[in-house]
C-alpha cells in the first residue's frame, strides 16, 4: 500500500491547502497499485484571494496530463468554486460547454487545464476528494459479481455507479446519489475506479487506503479459500534468440509506424502468460479507461513458442488479422459515435507472447514502459479477479472507442512533448565514452533519438549515458561494454541494444586509436593494432550492424568516422593513415552492398579534433607536435592556420555532420564522404 501519512512532514503540517494537496497526491502516486501513471486526480476546497484581493472559495484540482507521483503546485488548477458548483443544478452539459465554462472559472488565467473530472470534485460536498484507479478496486468494479461483492464488503457505506464515461453527467450522478445516501463514504464506479473523501487531507488519504484495503482483503481471502496452485511458466526462448526476434518484430510493426519496444520477462509475467484462464480474461479487453489509453483495448496474443522461426510464423499469422479487427472495430464504433477523428495506427500496444514475454510498444522508451506498466496493472487486476473466482466484465468496444477517441482524452495526449527529427529511432555509437562519441550521442538525444553508447571503457560509457538521461530524460541512453576488435563483445553489445529498445536504426562506427612513428620505428604490433581497431573493428561493427538492420527491414544508416588522413598522406602515420584509408573503402563497398536494403553508408572525415579527445590526450599529441617542430600547446593554432576557413574543429562539428547524414535530409545520399576539417585542400574527396 501507499506510504503512511507522516504528520511530522512539513507539507503535511502546512496550513496551505494546496501544499497539503500536493503532499497527499504524491503519496497516492507513489504506489502504482493505487494510482496509475498519469491517472487519478485529487482536489481540495479552500479560500483564496481573487484578483481584487477579496477572499473567495476555490477548488484546487489536478490539471489534465500530469502525474500524481511527481506533480507540484504548478500542475494544479484553481477555480472559483461557487460558479462551478452552480452547474449541479443544470440537467445536462456537453463536454465542449463544460471545458469552455471551466475556462471562465479559473482564478489564475493561463494555468493548466482542469482535470476531465473536475466537476466530480466540485459537486461532492467534502473539502478533500480523491479519485483513483487501484488494482483491488478495478478488479471489484470489473467483476460481474462486483455490485454484490461491494455490498458484502462495504454495506451501506458504498454507492455503486454503473459505467458512464467521465464528464458532467457522471459527476452529477455521483453527487445526487450521495445526497440520497448521505451516510456513504465510498463511491465505486463500475469499470472505472474509486472516489473517496474527507474533511481533512489526512482523513481523505486514510479513507482512500481503507477502501482499497477492504476490497483487497476480500478478494485475497476468496483466493486463499480457493487454494489456487502456482502456474509453471514452461520453457522460455533463449536470450540470444530473443535478441534476434525483437528487431524483426520491430521491423514487422514498423510497416504501421516505427516504435520502441520494452520486453518484460519477469517470473510473474511468465507465469501469467502460461495461465490459460488469465490469458483468456486478458483477451476480453481492457478493464478500465485508465488502462485503455496506454494499452489499447486488446493485446496481441501469440501462441507459446520457444524458437525464432516459430515466433516469426506466429506473428505473421496474428498481426494482419489483429490490424484488420482493430480497423473494422474502429469503423463500426466511429460510425455509431458519428466521430471523424482519424484512426490510430493499428499497432498493438501490448503483445503477450508465452515463452518470450510481454512486449510493449510506444513512440519512446518511456511511453513503451508506461504501456508495460499499465499492462502490469491490468494483469494485477486479472490476478485478483481470477483468484477470487470472479467473472471478468471489461469495457466493451463502443465504450472503449468513446474513451480512446474522446476529444478531452485526445487533449491530454496533446500535452505530451512533440516528436523530434530522430524520435522513435535508436543510434548505436562505438567509442561512446570519448569526446566525439559523447558529442554524437548528445546530438542524437537532443533530436529525440535513443542512444546506445558502446565502449571498451564500459564504466565511461555508462557514465556518459547517465549524463544524457539526466539531461534529456530517463531511458534515452544506455551504456554497454564493447571492444570493437572482439566479435563476441560486439555481438553482445548489439543484442543489448535490441533488448533495451527493440533494435537499431543508425550505426555510428567511431571507436578509434592513433599512433605516430617513422616507418622503420613502427612495430608490427603497432601496425596490427591500428588495423585491428580502425579497419577490422569497423568491419566487425558494420557486420553486426548489417545483420541487425537487414533482419529488422526498416532500412537504416551507417556512418563511419574516418579522418582527413584517409585521403591526405602524412609523415610518420603510415599505420594510422593506411587503416583509415581501408576504413573509407570498406564504407564504399558496403554502400554498394547494402543499398538495395535501404541502408545508407557514408563517411565523415574530421581533422584534429583536440577538444575532449582521448586520442589527443595521449602520446599522439606530443608526437604530432614533434613532427611539426612545434610545442604541444601550439597545436590548436597550427591546425587552425592550415585550414582554409581558419577554424578549429570541435566534437560538436563532427556530431552535426553525422546527424545530418543519418537524417531524412540525406535520405538519398550513400557512399559519400563529408569533410569536417575546416578546409584542407589535400584532403578534398576526389
Amino acid at each position: 500500500m501507499s506510504i503512511p501519512w507522516d504528520p511530522q512532514h512539513a507539507d503535511a503540517r502546512s496550513t496551505d491547502a494546496l501544499v497539503q494537496l500536493v503532499y497527499r497526491s504524491n503519496l497516492l502516486g507513489a504506489d502504482r497499485s493505487v494510482c496509475n501513471w498519469g491517472g487519478g486526480n485529487t482536489s481540495a476546497k479552500a479560500m483564496a484571494k481573487d484578483f481584487r484581493g477579496r477572499p473567495v472559495p476555490v477548488l484546487h484540482v489536478k490539471g489534465s496530463g500530469s502525474d500524481l507521483a511527481g506533480c507540484a503546485i504548478r500542475h494544479f488548477s484553481t477555480l472559483l468554486l461557487e460558479p462551478v458548483q452552480a452547474l449541479l443544478e443544470r440537467e445536462s452539459m456537453t463536454d465542449a460547454e463544460m471545458v469552455d465554462y471551466l475556462g471562465h472559472c479559473a482564478l489564475h488565467p493561463g494555468g493548466p487545464r482542469p482535470s476531465i473530472e473536475t466537476l466530480l470534485h466540485a459537486f461532492l460536498p467534502a473539502a478533500h476528494v480523491d479519485h483513483t484507479h487501484p488494482d483491488a478496486i478495478v478488479a471489484l468494479c470489473t467483476a460481474e459479481e462486483g455490485e454484490d461483492w461491494a455490498r458484502e464488503i462495504y454495506g451501506q457505506r458504498a454507492i455503486w455507479i454503473p459505467y458512464r464515461r467521465p464528464g458532467f453527467a457522471l459527476a452529477r450522478q455521483c453527487a445526487l446519489a450521495l445526497r440520497r445516501q448521505p451516510g456513504a463514504d465510498v463511491i465505486l464506479l463500475a469499470k472505472h475506479g474509486l472516489i473517496t473523501w474527507g474533511d481533512t487531507a489526512e482523513a481523505a488519504y486514510r479513507s482512500t487506503l481503507a477502501a482499497i484495503g477492504a476490497s483487497e482483503r476480500f478478494l485475497k481471502s476468496r483466493a486463499r479459500a480457493a487454494g489456487a496452485a502456482a502456474v509453471d511458466p514452461g520453457p522460455q526462448m533463449p536470450e540470444e534468440a530473443v535478441a534476434e526476434v525483437l528487431p524483426w518484430l520491430r521491423g514487422r510493426l514498423g510497416s504501421k509506424g516505427r516504435v520502441i519496444l520494452t520486453l518484460d520477462q519477469t517470473p510473474g509475467t511468465a507465469a501469467f502468460l502460461a495461465d490459460p484462464v488469465r490469458m483468456g480474461m486478458a483477451a476480453e479487453g481492457a478493464a478500465c479507461p485508465d488502462h485503455l489509453v496506454h494499452t489499447g483495448r486488446l493485446p496481441l496474443i501469440l501462441p507459446a513458442v520457444t524458437g525464432p522461426e516459430a515466433f516469426r510464423t506466429a506473428v505473421d499469422a496474428a498481426l494482419e488479422p489483429f490490424a484488420a479487427g482493430v480497423g473494422a472495430e474502429y469503423q463500426a464504433c466511429a460510425k455509431a459515435a458519428a466521430s471523424d477523428i482519424p484512426a490510430d495506427p493499428p499497432i498493438p500496444r501490448v503483445i503477450l507472447a508465452p515463452g518470450v514475454g510481454l512486449i510493449s510498444t510506444g513512440k519512446s522508451k518511456t511511453m513503451s514502459k508506461v504501456s508495460r506498466d499499465l499492462a502490469h496493472r491490468a494483469m494485477a487486476v486479472i490476478d485478483l479477479l481470477a483468484g477470487a473466482g470472479g467473472h471478468y466484465a471489461p469495457l466493451q468496444a463502443q465504450d472503449a472507442f468513446d474513451v480512446q477517441y474522446w476529444p478531452l482524452e485526445r487533449y491530454k495526449l496533446s500535452l505530451l512533448p512533440p516528436e523530434r527529427s530522430f524520435s522513435r529511432q535508436v543510434a548505436f555509437v562505438t567509442g561512446g565514452a570519448g569526446g566525439i562519441g559523447r558529442a554524437v550521442a548528445r546530438a542524437f538525444c537532443r533530436e529525440g533519438a535513443h542512444v546506445v553508447l558502446a565502449d571498451i571503457d564500459a564504466a565511461g560509457a555508462q557514465a556518459a549515458a547517465a549524463e544524457l538521461c539526466d539531461e534529456f530524460g530517463a531511458d534515452c541512453a544506455t551504456g554497454v561494454a564493447a571492444n570493437v576488435t572482439d566479435e563476441a563483445q560486439l555481438a553482445s553489445a548489439f543484442q543489448a541494444a535490441s533488448r533495451a529498445y527493440g533494435g537499431v536504426d543508425v550505426v555510428v562506427a567511431n571507436a578509434g586509436i592513433a599512433s605516430s612513428a617513422r616507418i622503420e620505428e613502427t612495430s608490427l604490433d603497432e601496425w596490427q593494432r591500428n588495423l585491428d581497431v580502425l579497419a577490422t573493428g569497423y568491419f566487425l561493427t558494420a557486420r553486426e550492424g548489417a545483420r541487425l538492420l537487414r533482419n529488422q527491414r526498416l532500412g537504416g544508416a551507417m556512418i563511419f568516422v574516418a579522418s582527413k588522413n584517409a585521403l591526405s598522406a602524412g609523415r610518420n602515420i603510415a599505420a594510422y593513415g593506411a587503416a583509415k584509408a581501408a576504413e573509407v573503402h570498406l564504407a564504399r563497398c558496403l554502400a554498394e552492398e547494402l543499398g538495395p536494403d535501404g541502408i545508407r553508408v557514408n563517411v565523415v572525415n574530421p581533422d584534429a579534433v583536440l577538444s575532449g579527445s582521448r586520442i589527443w590526450s595521449s602520446d599522439w599529441r606530443e608526437s604530432r607536435a614533434r613532427n611539426y617542430g612545434i610545442a604541444a600547446d601550439d597545436l590548436p593554432a597550427f591546425y587552425r592556420k592550415r585550414t582554409l576557413l581558419d577554424v578549429n574543429i570541435e566534437p560538436e562539428d563532427v556530431a552535426a555532420a553525422i546527424t545530418f547524414l543519418a537524417s531524412p535530409q540525406a535520405a538519398k545520399t550513400t557512399g559519400a564522404m563529408l569533410p569536417v576539417d575546416g578546409g584542407v585542400g589535400s584532403a578534398f574527396p576526389r
